[in-house]
């Protein structure tokens, strides 16, 4: 168990519950991403090929799932990605106290800064995480095989973990 409160549990997942983390991230991206982007965030396949590259800590509430995060170790760095909450529980605190699990999950395991990317048309998300500490790095381009409504790019982002 990696973080846990009275009513919500946070722990790394299995490899066997690739379908639901799956699922759960294509249901919480559909409602943010869908002005900019048809297809689903991810699927199956592509799910269980980031566990082997990487782990997921996924988020339970009364036994349900209900929040994932992905994280990859790449040398002294985490890369953290596909941060999602179920819309059902979405603005109470869950994408806080996973990225906060996240973090110390990342520390624990001795990488001394976090990156993340964030599309530039998630125009709520600079703050979000800049409150959490993290700066802007630079830009990437977005994934030319994914066909998009509108042009955009991702904006990196780093933290350090070292105190």
């Amino acid at each position: 168990m990696i973080s846990q409160t009275s009513s919500t549990q946070i722990r790394v997942a299995v490899e066997e519950e690739a379908q639901a983390i799956t699922d759960l991230i294509n249901v919480a991206f559909r409602g943010a991403e869908q002005f900019f982007i048809d297809e689903d965030r991810i699927n199956l396949s592509t799910t269980l090929e980031l566990f082997e590259s990487g782990e997921f800590l996924v988020a339970f509430h009364r036994d349900v799932m209900v929040g994932s995060v992905y994280l990859e170790p790449r040398g002294d760095h985490t890369y953290l990605g596909l941060l999602s909450v179920d819309p059902s529980s979405q603005q109470s605190g869950l994408g806080s106290q996973l990225m906060t699990a996240a973090e110390a999950h990342a520390r624990a395991q001795q990488s001394r800064f976090i990156d993340i990317l964030i599309v530039n048309l998630r125009e709520e998300l600079p703050d979000f995480y800049r409150r959490r500490g993290y700066i802007e790095t630079g830009t990437s381009p977005f994934p030319p095989e994914v066909q998009t409504k509108v042009p955009c790019h991702f904006i990196n982002m780093s933290k350090s973990l070292v105190d």
